[in-house]
């Protein structure tokens, strides 16, 4: 009988070269890097560490079990259809729910066809993979696209750049500087590909700003480029006219050749699509990597988003009312003497500038009961730091008012 061997984590020693111990003893803002735990449903407030915290992180901003039964339709969608695939989208196919959420989604994107992904980050890396990529199946199955040139926006979301990498920056790939046209076409002026991919946003997160969506497509067209435009803060928020950005969200339904959605922002859930011209969506169900390679969105969450897709559709003063909630809170900060960057969009960004400074009014904010994100280095520039707020649909008005006045303190107690 042989003795069994015992293994254990690697000894600090051995992980020396590689810096985690003295980057993590660097890093005096641990939350940064640790996150706390949190208890109980995630809404206008948020239970961390037995505190309850009025809550300005939640990207979950609709407050839709005051609308719809999400809970029952994700209970629904458990009974009949499992909690799980069970396989992969190669090996057994999709479930019900998959195949209908991405109906719903082409749909109401304007597309022929959408494929799910089980993030909104997994569908933008499977995206980029699938656009560049060179495979070989079969006599006359093959593509070869290694030479596809993308330009994005620099500000583009990590997962984009993430897709990105080892594509060869300044040959394969190029960056216009955030929402300046006249750089993407300068940069489209000198490109000589046949294979051009444009990306932007519609909503950026760190700054709250909308990209000039019309105008990117516009530079597309004159250039001959494809446009893909990764909407997923946009996503059933902006479209019918009496709301902002009604000529952007048209320009992306009627004009974006690739349009990526997130289900997590305005639906409240988890996951992602990509949607499209059928022929290049049904290819990315091999060539994207993302999609057959891992797991896809679980049964009850696609059968609970597509009824809830078509909810917001239907009813479209849940979203209208949210908007307005949001301008309120933006014109109480502008008259109170806090400036946000010039935008209509849901998203507060308030500038603040030093690094430092923010992290410290970030401490405060939780000391005083109050969860408020800050985007500092290298999220953003060095020293270009801000607070991003969304306000949520639940806050109350008392919230919001002790919110003002608390913000108006540290202002004041930093000379801002």
């Amino acid at each position: 009988m042989t003795a069994s061997r015992t293994t254990s984590a690697p000894s600090v020693d051995r992980l020396a070269p590689w810096g985690f111990a003295a980057f993590v003893e660097a890093n005096t803002h641990d939350t940064a890097y640790r996150p706390p735990v949190v208890d109980g449903p995630v809404g206008p407030t948020i239970v961390r560490g037995g505190r309850e915290l009025v809550n300005f992180a939640s990207i979950s901003f609709l407050d839709l079990e005051r609308h719809l039964p999400v809970r029952r339709y994700f209970a629904e969608g458990a009974l009949a259809h499992g909690l799980s695939t069970s396989g992969s989208r190669m090996t057994q196919g999709i479930c019900r729910p998959h195949h209908v959420l991405e109906q719903t989604i082409a749909r109401h994107t304007g597309k022929e066809r959408a494929i799910s992904f089980a993030t909104g980050l997994l569908a933008n890396i499977g995206f980029v993979h699938a656009m560049s990529s060179a495979a070989h199946f079969d006599a006359g199955i093959e593509v070869r696209n290694r030479d596809t040139v993308f330009v994005v926006d620099r500000d583009v979301h990590w997962s984009i750049w993430k897709g990105l990498e080892g594509l060869g920056y300044g040959r394969n790939v190029h960056a216009f500087r955030h929402n300046d046209v006249t750089d993407l076409a300068r940069i489209l002026g000198r490109d000589r590909s046949r294979k051009t991919v444009v990306i932007a946003e519609s909503l950026y997160s760190a700054d709250g700003t909308m990209g000039p969506i019309v105008e990117i497509l516009d530079a597309c067209d004159r250039h001959g480029a494809i446009s893909m435009i990764d909407d997923a803060n946009g996503f059933m928020v902006y479209g019918p006219e009496n709301r902002p950005y009604a000529r952007e969200a048209a320009a992306i339904r009627e004009r974006a050749d690739f349009v990526m959605v997130s289900l997590s922002k305005a639906v409240g859930l988890e996951g992602g699509a990509i949607a499209g011209p059928a022929a290049a969506v049904d290819a990315f169900e091999l060539l994207s990597g993302t999609s057959m390679f891992t797991a896809a969105i679980q049964p009850p969450t696609a059968y609970a988003a597509e009824r809830t897709i078509d909810v917001l559709a239907g009813t479209p003063e849940i979203v209208d009312d949210y908007l307005a909630h949001a301008a309120r809170l933006r014109r109480q900060m502008h008259e109170a003497g806090t400036p946000t960057l010039p935008t209509e969009s849901y998203m507060l960004s308030v500038p603040i500038g030093n690094d430092a400074v923010a992290l410290q009014m970030r401490e405060w904010f939780v000391e005083d009961g109050y969860l408020v994100p800050v985007f500092s280095y290298p999220a953003v520039a060095r020293n270009q730091a801000l607070l991003r707020l969304f306000p949520h649909a639940g806050h109350t008005e008392e919230q919001l008012d002790g919110f003002l006045r608390t913000l108006a303190t540290y202002r004041q107690r930093l000379g801002l």
